[in-house]
C-alpha cells in the first residue's frame, strides 16, 4: 500500500480544534495517511516537527480560524500543495462556512474531492542604500506602518509614476483574499476572490486624498520611507523594520495558495454569514 502523507495544522488554543484533530487523526492513518504536525500539541498518531523537518506532503489540514490558515500557508506555499481549512470558531473568509463532519472531511481527504481555488499572493523586496536587505510574500496583506508614536511619512508610486505623499499610520496593499481582513476594517472595498487586482489604501492619512485604490495586479507600487522608523508587516506574521531613505516595492507574486474546501460555497454565502446580513424575504430558488 502507497503511504501518503498530510500535515494537521491545529490551533492550540480551541479545544474543539484538537478535539478534532484526535477523531481524524485515526479515519486518515487506517486509511494508509502518516500524519505530521507542526502545532504545539501533543495528539497520538500525529508526529510533532518543526517546519523545517516537515517530509513531503499531499495536502495541509488547518483546524482553526483565518489566523492558523495564514501560518499553515507557509508550508503550503513551498510545497505547492493544496490547504485545506476547517473553521472551529467563528466564521472567517478562508475556512468553510458550515463545517462539515469528521467523516466528511476524511472522506474529502482520502478520495480527494476537496475543491481547491488558486489564491493571488503578493511578493515584495525591501531596498536600503541601493542593495536588497530583505524579500517575502503575503496571502492577505502587506503593511508599511508606523513604528512608534507619531505617524510615519510615506511616498507612493506605482508603475515608476509618482502618486503621492502622506502622512499617516500606515499603508495597506492586499489581495483579493485580504480585503476582507485588515484592508476591510481600514475602509477598504470587499473583493470576490475571483476578481483580478489589488487593494491599496492609507491609514488615517493627513491629506486631501486618501481614498482606497483598486490597481491592477501588473502594476508595481513602491513604497519610500521619509520619516524616521516604520517596520513592514506581512500577514502579521512577518515583519522587516524599516529606517528613512529605504524602499518597499510591492508586486503580484507568480505562485498562488491553493485554498480548499470539502464542499464548494459561493463567496456571497460568506459574506452573508459572516456579517449575518439581512436576507429574509428572498425569492430566489
Amino acid at each position: 500500500m502507497t503511504i501518503r502523507s498530510a500535515a494537521l495544522v491545529i490551533s492550540p488554543s480551541r479545544a474543539e480544534a484538537i478535539a478534532a484533530a484526535k477523531e481524524l487523526a485515526p479515519l486518515l492513518y487506517s486509511a494508509g495517511f502518516s500524519l505530521y504536525t507542526i502545532s504545539d500539541v501533543s495528539i497520538e498518531g500525529i508526529k510533532k516537527v518543526a517546519p523545517a523537518d516537515l517530509p513531503d506532503i499531499e495536502i495541509a489540514v488547518v483546524l482553526g480560524g483565518d489566523g492558523t490558515i495564514l501560518r499553515a500557508a507557509e508550508i503550503t506555499l513551498k510545497r505547492n500543495v493544496p490547504l485545506l481549512g476547517i473553521n472551529m470558531g467563528h466564521v472567517g473568509f478562508m475556512a468553510e462556512v458550515n463545517r462539515p463532519t469528521i467523516a466528511a472531511i476524511a472522506e474529502s481527504i482520502i478520495a480527494k474531492s476537496y475543491v481547491s481555488e488558486d489564491r493571488m499572493i503578493l511578493r515584495f523586496a525591501v531596498e536600503r542604500a541601493g542593495k536588497e536587505i530583505g524579500t517575502g510574500w503575503a496571502l492577505n496583506e502587506v503593511t508599511v506602518e508606523r513604528d512608534g508614536t507619531t505617524m510615519v511619512e510615506l511616498f507612493v508610486e506605482i508603475d515608476n509614476r509618482p502618486l503621492s505623499h502622506w502622512g499617516c499610520d500606515g499603508l495597506i496593499c492586499s489581495t483579493p483574499t485580504g480585503s476582507t481582513a485588515y484592508a476591510f476594517s481600514a475602509g477598504g472595498p470587499v473583493l470576490w476572490p475571483e476578481v483580478d487586482a489589488l487593494v491599496l489604501l492609507p491609514i488615517s492619512a493627513h491629506a486631501l486624498f486618501s481614498r482606497p485604490m483598486v490597481v491592477s495586479p501588473k502594476s508595481e507600487i513602491v513604497v519610500t520611507i521619509e520619516s524616521s522608523d516604520a517596520l513592514l508587516s506581512a500577514d502579521a506574521l512577518r515583519k522587516i523594520p524599516l529606517h528613512a531613505g529605504d524602499r518597499v516595492l510591492i508586486t503580484r507574486d507568480d505562485q498562488t495558495i491553493k485554498l480548499s474546501h470539502v464542499s464548494k460555497t459561493l463567496f456571497t454565502d460568506r459574506l452573508v454569514a459572516k456579517f449575518k446580513l439581512p436576507v429574509e424575504g428572498w425569492r430566489g430558488e
